[in-house]
């Protein structure tokens, strides 16, 4: 029966990033590829994600700009935020790259099925499409790159809560005057300054203490006195109890320590779980990790040889550019008999948080459970063009560096352009660069990325 059926030499289930990657280079590679997809090409990133995300972050900065510019003798004011138009043209935008996307696919011979792909066996996919149509597939290679999605906790009225996949789309008239975001990871810290910024009165509720657990310490404690300082209200070691829907629409967020507080969106942005509902793992007896994240090997295969998995459903770091490395080394190891593991050391990433976070390398705390000794060359000051702007944000730099060698093994920082400036530093870091290399380079002046090439005392 199965020589009736389409055949392939790869099927990937999911058009994210990861997914799209793996799928269009093997196509152009001369391999008989098909890809199924049941919302969106390109995945989180490109849809609910960071594009769309960077593209709000961007309108948020308008406002304090005109703010700076008083400092410079310019007068101006934001009079109206419309917030159709910002949808809109996301939407518009968000429109273009999806074709683009298909025509990634297209171009090199990818058949793209529109529809839900779900394991029969452990080299048969079945289709379930999108316009009614069922139909079977079988592949010598099934790749599985479904991503996550977010989840709200089982909190009595969090059916009237969103979640970041709501927000790129909110109707004319939802766009909030409040907004409570839930949540201290950088999803949270991102929308609390975008709304902020979009001039909504936004609290931020903490289980904890600080945002942005799994960052240096010294950058959490910072960005959150930054965010307070731009007027989002941070409640630290704050739950919510319920949430209850009033009369007109607004909601009444019950907190557990019996305070309350009236909205008019919740936005929880408390984690993402892998997205392999109705895949038929447990059918074919594919392991999964205590946190229901697919296992795999070093190469991406699962405990069925011809099934892998890759991006975020694997439980490696939710970042689009570890997905499409994940998505080249599985091709490597797949077609061309590479054996070289995937390097998961000194990622760098960014928060899009106002001023911005760049990270790379391990954090202190890291560093000490490594037993690696080390020392901290820090600088904190206020960047040249607040000196004049009147505003009161501040930068923060850090650099880690081993005694043993004295290379530089991680660089933190927050300040305006954070991850401009911190993918150049991972190169660095990256190649092996000692403190001393640092010391020996010519900074460019002024700017702020010089300070990284002028510390030249350690941390007492």
């Amino acid at each position: 029966m199965n020589t009736e059926l389409q055949h392939f030499d790869l099927v990937v289930i999911g058009a994210g990033s990861g997914g799209v990657r793996s799928a269009r280079m093997a196509a152009a590679q001369g391999k008989k590829v098909a890809i199924i997809e049941n919302r969106y090409l390109g995945g989180t990133c490109v849809n609910v994600g960071c594009v769309p995300k960077k593209m709000f972050v961007y309108a948020s900065e308008y406002r304090e700009k005109m703010e700076e510019a008083k400092g410079f003798g310019i007068n101006g004011q934001v009079n109206d935020f419309h917030w159709p138009t910002l949808r809109d043209n996301k939407s518009n935008e968000i429109a273009r790259l999806n074709g683009i996307y298909a025509n990634l696919l297209t171009g090199p011979g990818a058949t793209i099925f529109n529809g839900t792909g779900s394991l029969i066996d452990a080299n048969t996919v079945h289709v379930n499409g999108q316009d009614g149509s069922q139909q079977d597939v079988t592949a010598d290679t099934i790749l599985i790159a479904t991503g996550s999605w977010p989840f709200k906790p089982e909190v009595p009225g969090a059916e009237h809560a969103i979640t970041s996949n709501e927000v790129f789309s909110l109707e004319d008239d939802e766009f909030p005057l409040r907004a409570l975001v839930v949540g201290a990871g950088y999803i949270a810290v991102e929308f609390a300054g975008i709304f902020n910024g979009l001039g909504t009165e936004t609290t931020l509720a903490l289980r904890k203490d600080l945002v942005l657990r799994g960052f240096d310490d010294d950058i959490r404690a910072f960005v959150q006195g930054q965010m307070i300082e731009k007027g989002v209200n941070i409640l630290p070691e704050t739950e919510v109890d319920h949430i209850e829907k009033q009369a007109d629409g607004s909601l009444m967020v019950f907190y557990t320590n019996n305070e309350q507080q009236e909205f008019d969106l919740v936005l929880y942005a408390t984690g993402r779980r892998p997205m392999t509902d109705g895949l038929n793992l447990e059918k074919l007896g594919i392991d999964l990790n205590s946190d229901t994240t697919i296992k795999v090997d070093d190469f991406f295969q699962t405990s069925v040889p011809s099934v892998y998995a890759l991006g975020d459903v694997i439980g490696t770091p939710q970042l689009t550019p570890v997905a499409l490395a994940q998505g080249m080394k599985f091709l490597a190891h797949q077609y061309h008999d590479d054996t070289v593991p995937m390097n998961y050391d000194n990622i760098p990433t960014a928060v899009f948080c106002q001023p911005n976070i760049g990270t790379v390398g391990p954090t202190e705390d890291e560093c000490k459970a490594q037993g690696i000794e080390f020392d901290v060359y820090e600088s904190n000051f206020k960047p040249l063009k607040h000196t004049i702007s009147g505003m009161n944000e501040r930068t923060l730099m850090k650099l880690i560096v081993n005694k043993a060698n004295n290379k530089v093994i991680a660089a933190h920082m927050v300040g305006h352009d954070a991850g401009e400036t911190i993918q150049g530093i991972a190169v660095a870091i990256t190649a092996g660069a000692t403190k001393a290399d640092f010391d020996a380079t010519i900074g460019i002046h002024p700017t702020s990325a010089e300070e990284f090439v002028t510390m030249r005392s350690p941390r007492s």
